[in-house]
């Protein structure tokens, strides 16, 4: 678990850098207004970024499990795709609207540096497929498939879920402001995730709960805005959570 995390901030590092330099020399290089700085600010940069960064943390954990241990890697973190994907897929829905709820009387944050990502209708588009592709793949995989069975057989199902759902919520501090309100609601979808997976012990079945929770966020702003047309305040703080 520590060498997919010490290998992942690695390749943070440096592929940030490449991508960064790259983008800078092939649109940039001849115009001396345009700083690096201002390159490094580009959402479609980021969004680049990290999906790239997702697909080599997949990759690590199944380099890991298949080479290291030589045992099947779906077999071997439990992904056991569940009978009952609307259900599990509706929970996510459910848990969406439940937490919006609670949004209200948390102190949430009125500007992120994620509402960079959703100026643009090709960004933005780009956004939501990771939302609910890779985005919520990697995450299950490591934090419910790695993670938590670690935890659960040392210190038991309860605290393996809290501990789980706790770095999982403080890594989406940066993309929030830093708003202890967006990283508490994080920490609760964490939560109901580990519980999904300590209950049917099966990965398959939190990432289901994980992508029924961001695709309701994208679709209702793809419909409230037409596309992803018109960007009003509220839908803005929708996708932002």
């Amino acid at each position: 678990m520590l060498l997919i995390v010490g290998l992942t901030l690695v390749t943070i590092l440096v592929l940030q850098l490449i991508l960064l330099f790259s983008a800078y020399w092939y649109l940039h290089a001849h115009n001396s207004h345009v700083e690096l700085v201002d390159v490094a600010q580009q959402p479609i940069l980021a969004l680049i970024s990290q999906f790239l960064i997702d697909a080599a943390a997949v990759l690590y954990m199944f380099m890991l499990v298949e080479g290291k241990y030589h045992v099947r890697f779906w077999q071997a973190i439990r992904w056991n795709w569940p009978r009952s994907e609307w259900k599990l897929l509706s929970l996510g829905v459910l848990l969406l609207f439940g937490l919006g709820v609670l949004e209200n009387f948390l102190p949430m944050p009125t500007d992120t540096p994620f509402e960079k990502l959703l100026a643009r209708p090709r960004d933005a588009y780009l956004l939501s497929i990771i939302a609910v592709s890779l985005g919520p793949l990697v995450e299950e995989l490591f934090f419910r498939g790695f993670m938590y069975p670690v935890l659960e057989r040392r210190i038991g199902v309860a605290w393996g879920i809290f501990l789980t759902a706790l770095p999982f919520g403080l890594i989406h501090l940066p993309q929030y402001g830093w708003a202890w309100g967006a990283a508490l609601v994080i920490f609760l979808v964490g939560v109901v995730c580990g519980a999904v997976r300590a209950a049917t012990r099966s990965v398959a079945a939190s990432f289901l709960v994980h992508v029924g929770y961001n695709g309701t966020q994208m679709l209702i702003a793809v419909v409230a805005t037409h596309g992803f047309r018109h960007m009003p305040k509220a839908v803005v703080d929708l996708c932002s959570r």
